[in-house]
C-alpha cells in the first residue's frame, strides 16, 4: 500500500506545524464509552503524530491541549484531564528523550494543578537540551488571553519609559507574546469536521494555510498527518501579492 509520505516534497517542509486535536468526546460517545475514554486515545494520537513529525523534519508541533474555555467544563472532567495531562507528561519523558524532542508549553501555566505544573516544569527541564524537534503544547491558554497579555506588559514598559507608543509595531507585538521562539505556523490543522480556529494562535495564524478533517483525533495518525502536508504543498502561499508576483 502507497504511503501519503512517499509524495512529500521534504524540500518544502513546513517549518511549524499547528494542530487543534477536536473530537475525543465525540469518538468515546459513539463508542458507547465515556468522554475521558476518549481522552486517553487522544495520547495515543499525539504520540504517533509527534513521532511522525519529528521523524519527517517538521522543527515545531505546536498541540491545542487545553484552552481557558476547557476550565468551564464539568469539574470532573477538567479533573480526569488534569490526572491524565500529569501522567502522560511523565510516561512520556523517554520517548520525548529517545525522539530528541524538547517539550514546550505555554499558556496560564500557574492556573494548572501544582502536580501538574510541577511535572510539567520537570520534563521541561529533562529535554530543553534535545533539538530535533520542540513539542508545544498549549495549555490553559487562548489567543486572546495571549494578546491581553501582551498589551498589558507593553503598556507597562510605556509607562515606564522602556517603549515609546510609535515603537509598538508587528514586531514589538510578536516578540511580546507567549509564541516569540517559535516561528509563525505555516500550517494549522483541525480534527473533528468543525471549521473554525476556536481563539487559537490567533495572531500567528494570519497567513497560515488552513487543513480540516471529519476524522476525529483519535482516529488521527501518522498518514493523516502526510496528506495533510501534501495538501499544504499543493497549495500556493501568495502573502498579499499575486501569483505573477509569486512566480517570477
Amino acid at each position: 500500500m502507497t504511503s501519503q509520505k512517499d509524495k512529500l516534497d521534504f524540500a518544502r517542509l513546513p517549518k511549524h506545524i499547528a494542530i487543534i486535536m477536536d473530537g475525543n468526546g465525540r469518538w468515546a460517545k459513539e463508542q458507547g464509552k465515556m468522554r475521558i475514554f476518549g481522552h486517553q486515545k487522544g495520547v495515543d494520537a499525539v504520540r504517533e503524530v509527534t513521532e511522525a513529525a519529528a521523524e519527517i523534519g517538521i522543527e515545531y508541533l505546536t498541540l491545542y491541549t487545553f484552552s481557558t474555555e476547557n476550565w468551564n467544563r464539568s469539574s470532573w472532567e477538567v479533573d480526569a484531564l488534569m490526572q491524565l495531562l500529569s501522567t502522560t507528561i511523565k510516561s512520556e519523558l523517554k520517548t520525548l528523550t529517545d525522539n530528541n524532542i524538547r517539550l514546550n508549553a505555554i499558556g496560564d501555566l500557574h492556573r494548572l494543578p501544582k502536580y501538574n505544573y510541577d511535572a510539567l516544569m520537570d520534563v521541561m527541564h529533562s529535554t530543553y537540551g534535545n533539538d530535533r524537534m520542540t513539542l508545544t503544547l498549549c495549555l490553559s491558554y487562548s489567543g486572546r488571553w495571549d494578546i491581553v497579555n501582551a498589551m498589558r506588559k507593553i503598556a507597562a514598559d510605556v509607562n515606564s519609559g522602556i517603549v515609546a507608543p510609535e515603537q509598538i509595531d508587528e514586531s514589538c507585538i510578536a516578540k511580546t507574546l507567549s509564541t516569540a521562539d517559535m516561528p509563525d505556523p505555516e500550517l494549522l490543522i483541525r480534527t473533528s469536521g468543525e471549521l473554525r480556529i476556536s481563539n487559537f494562535l490567533l495572531w500567528e495564524l494570519a497567513y497560515s494555510e488552513l487543513y480540516f478533517t471529519s476524522k476525529y483525533w483519535p482516529d488521527f495518525g501518522k498518514e493523516d498527518l502526510y496528506e495533510a502536508i501534501v495538501n499544504y504543498q499543493s497549495r500556493e502561499r501568495r502573502f498579499g501579492k499575486t501569483s505573477e508576483q509569486i512566480n517570477k
